[in-house]
């Protein structure tokens, strides 16, 4: 059914609400907040874009709720909010239809990142100090990659870098092996175990199916419980 003018600006006026709030989460390091500020605002997404491309002849390159998303969720291992979106584009095909970026293929390169970034956190956590520019060498892959998921992850608290001999020797901020608690995607209920569990579906005690958990924002990092 067509959006009357009042009910495509509501939804435009919804989404600047969350997304000003989620860019405040995230100038204050509050990173897993932001995102979940970014998903809210999904809903308003094909509205506003309607309101926008309508009445202020606003062509979309990309979604910054999206953006926003895809950016963080692989380096917190957020595997949820990928999923979210991944049903997001299904649902909603105006979305990436409207938009001249492949979101589709974002999408992709946000989970391979993921993995990349899975790869790299259990290299530095095994190793304590591992050199930043011995990377390439021991995971494959481009250098730049890695080095840029060590920049992310300093600036988020969860990664520190020492310089040393021209390059930087990194040590985690929290570990893997750390109880934490985590969320059920299917019924809610919070378990506990090694954060390492969590990174993949988990049977979860409470309602036995094995799904996606997502880590409570204390296990991700000490800025993101703020």
């Amino acid at each position: 059914m067509a959006m009357k003018k009042a009910e495509m600006e509501a939804h435009r006026d919804a989404y600047e609400r969350l997304m000003n709030q989620a860019r405040a989460a995230q100038r204050s390091g509050l990173y897993r907040k932001a995102i979940e500020l970014a998903l809210s605002s999904w809903d308003h997404i094909d509205g506003m874009m309607q309101y926008e491309r309508r009445y202020s002849e606003k062509e979309f390159a990309s979604i910054e709720a999206i953006d926003l998303v895809l950016k963080y969720a692989p380096l917190l291992f957020d595997f949820p909010s990928l999923d979210a979106l991944e049903a997001l584009l299904k649902e909603r095909k105006r979305i990436e239809r409207d938009t001249t970026e492949d979101l589709g293929a974002n999408l992709a390169d946000a989970r391979a990142l993921m993995w990349d970034a899975h790869r790299m956190w259990e290299q530095i956590e095994q190793n304590p100090g591992f050199r930043q520019d011995e990377l390439r060498r021991t995971l494959d892959g481009e250098q730049e990659t890695w080095r840029s998921i060590a920049e992310a992850w300093e600036k988020m608290g969860l990664l520190g870098r020492t310089p040393e001999s021209g390059s930087y020797c990194l040590a985690l901020s929290t570990r893997l092996g750390e109880i934490v608690p985590a969320k059920c995607s299917a019924c809610g209920a919070i378990g506990r175990g090694p954060k390492a569990m969590f990174l993949e579906d988990t049977t979860c005690a409470a309602c036995g199916t094995r799904v996606p958990f997502t880590l409570m924002p204390s296990a991700v990092s000490p800025n993101s419980a703020k």
